[in-house]
């Protein structure tokens, strides 16, 4: 069957979904390409979200992947708006949720993403209480989190990872009052571990921020339908307008789950198993972007990656293996956060539990430094915070899988390059 004769489906309009329907034009491809997306917006990405346009910062044109034009320019079939149901393997057919359509496929594509885990406690109905996911909610919350800072209001925030974070530095930029809780004892204990995770913890007091550690929130207490206070699991009640749960996102995997396709063990995150070129338990299905649990040789794991570099690489993998290339999916994990003046980098995976020594390399006061995680004198992670330009040299450190001098390594006057595994 030559390409013309074949139709390539991509489910799921996200950074993913959008650089996998590029790759296969840019690859050759002349078939049928369909992507459909279950918002009315064109793909975007979605760290501004967090970050610069949350911030007021970027425009909202700013976030597209592509201009609404392009996808028309290169023939791609664009549903918007548009949900997908149900998938029959052996029809080799989706199904559209809206009018029941159907929409045959020889290879298919799931790019589903994630979507924001829930909090599960009472007055999570009243008006005051936000999610972060899409572009409408960012509009939504930048709104908010303006009237709260032209009022003195008060927003809590469940969660202290990095979109807890990011949004109490943008809440406190507006001039907004923040309370962060969080079950760890830490921010980002399960990313950076107790080590760093106090670093930011302080980063944040400085700028005005309250915690809360080692509490969940129990209650969301309101008054017609208004936001009054947020209570916790130890009787402590915070004062609130507003309320944001940024406590984890979860794949969507319902469609991937409904035919039969393999899932990743929870363990690992969830998600829909893939192997190395991202094809799923199905020869003709693939899994792309936040998603898809694919097995990483340089950490001798699987993993689910929730960033958008994952995304931003795992959709052109995906449509290389649909397409036959020989692909392997195993780019070192890598994302950025900006809060306030601090800027950071982190390559590299090494949750709590995996690492045994953590090297800081400059001066982690000043928060101009890098660390590293360390396990047997390999490295297994670096993040760099406001010091630039060393990516490439940590993820060759992290790649070579070597013992490295762990002296050399904290030491600034040596350079990166320099610092050969043995």
């Amino acid at each position: 069957m030559v390409d013309a004769d074949q139709t390539f489906v991509i489910v799921g309009g996200g950074l993913a979904g959008a650089k996998a329907a590029e790759t296969l034009r840019a690859e050759g491809f002349t078939g049928r390409v369909i992507l459909i997306c279950d918002e009315r917006d064109h793909p975007y990405v979605r760290p501004p979200l967090s970050k610069g346009f949350l911030l007021g910062k970027e425009t909202r044109e700013s976030v597209f992947v592509h201009e609404p034009a392009w996808y028309a320019q290169n023939d791609i079939e664009l549903h918007l708006g548009q949900t997908v149901d149900a998938i029959d393997r052996t029809a080799k057919t989706v199904r559209f949720g809206d009018d029941g359509t159907l929409a045959r496929y020889d290879k298919l594509l799931l790019a589903t993403g994630a979507e924001p885990r829930r909090l599960d406690i009472p007055g999570t109905d009243l008006a005051g209480v936000h999610h972060l996911r899409r572009l409408a909610h960012a509009e939504r919350l930048k709104g908010v989190l303006a009237a709260l800072g032209r009022d003195n209001g008060h927003i809590v925030i469940a969660g202290g990872g990095w979109i807890g974070l990011e949004i109490a530095a943008a809440a406190r930029e507006y001039g907004a009052e923040v309370t962060v809780v969080e079950p760890a004892q830490t921010p980002l204990h399960g990313v950076l571990g107790p080590e760093l995770g106090g670093l930011f913890a302080d980063l944040h007091r400085e700028h005005g921020v309250r915690f809360h550690f080692g509490a969940r929130l129990t209650e969301i207490v309101g008054q017609d339908g208004m936001v009054l206070a947020a209570r916790t699991d130890d009787g402590e009640e915070h004062p609130a307008h507003d309320v944001l749960a940024a406590i984890g996102a979860a794949p969507r995997t319902s469609l991937a789950e409904a035919a039969g396709l393999e899932m990743a063990d929870r363990a690992y995150g969830g998600g829909v198993a893939v192997d190395a070129q991202l094809r799923t338990s199905d020869p003709d299905i693939f899994a792309a972007g936040d998603v898809a649990s694919f097995p990483h040789g340089l950490f001798d794991t699987r993993l689910r990656v929730e960033h958008w570099a994952n995304a931003l690489n795992g959709g052109p993998a995906a449509a290389r293996a649909m397409l036959g290339r020989d692909v392997v999916h195993d780019r070192v994990p890598y994302f950025f956060s900006d809060q306030y003046d601090l800027g950071m980098e982190y390559s590299g995976w090494a949750p709590p539990g995996t690492y045994d020594e953590v090297v800081i390399r400059g001066d982690a006061g000043k928060r101009e430094f890098i660390a590293f995680w360390l396990r047997e004198g390999r490295v297994l992670a670096g993040m760099n915070v406001n010091v630039w330009d060393v990516t490439e040299p940590i993820q060759k450190l992290i790649r070579s899988r070597g013992r490295v001098d762990t002296e050399a390594l904290a030491d600034p006057h040596v350079p990166l390059e320099s610092l050969g595994a043995q």
